[in-house]
């Protein structure tokens, strides 16, 4: 299967779900979108890798992995994004120490924090883009999904657990309404209610 290149386009804010954000992937080479739903610390954590004017006083647990990593000569190669399953992303963290590389599972937003701080491509599989991505219409003028000091301001420092998230349910709507309700979304640019109508297509798609 080929690997699609992804760019992280930024981060909006969740309009349904407190601690929730929506991290928006974008292909490299193309003009679909991939927005993952993650939690207030995993928020944080990419906000801050990509503001890098911003230190925190002590390092999260993503700058830990960092200083580890360092310190033992392990470097991050690459992070592929390889399966969706029921609207869950799963990634991989293809590592290397000595000339010899490892395939280390992890939860995709840990992933991307790693991805970020060791300067690693992020890919996914052609498949998956073409089951999950959208079309986003998004408005230059707007910056909340950019705007990872706004970002910042609004999370709490120190909150090392992504608060639970209750996403609401659209099993009872028909494809055609969940169809148009994902258009509404991505017009009115809610990309965490875009990516929950979304995988709840994808599981009818199956």
């Amino acid at each position: 299967m080929s690997l699609v290149r992804l760019n992280i386009k930024g981060i909006s804010y969740s309009q349904t779900q407190n601690g929730a954000y929506a991290l928006i992937l974008s292909e490299v080479d193309g003009d679909r979108k991939l927005p993952i739903v993650i939690g207030a610390f995993e928020a944080q954590s990419i906000a801050i890798a990509l503001e890098k004017e911003i230190k925190p006083p002590r390092p999260l647990t993503h700058d830990l992995f960092k200083n580890f990593a360092d310190r033992f000569d392990i470097v991050i190669k690459q992070v592929i994004i390889h399966k969706l399953v029921d609207g869950v992303f799963f990634s991989s963290i293809i590592c290397e120490r000595d000339k010899i590389e490892e395939i280390v599972d992890a939860r995709t937003s840990d992933a991307i924090a790693l991805a970020l701080r060791f300067d690693a491509p992020i890919f996914t599989y052609k498949n998956i883009l073409e089951k999950a991505g959208i079309y986003l219409k998004v408005n230059p003028k707007k910056k909340e999904e950019v705007g990872e000091k706004r970002i910042l301001e609004q999370l709490m420092v120190g909150d090392e657990e992504s608060k639970k998230k209750t996403s609401q349910s659209y099993t009872s709507y028909s494809m055609k309404e969940l169809n148009d309700m994902l258009e509404k979304a991505v017009d009115n640019e809610d990309y965490e209610k875009a990516a929950q109508i979304r995988d709840e297509i994808s599981k009818r798609e199956k």
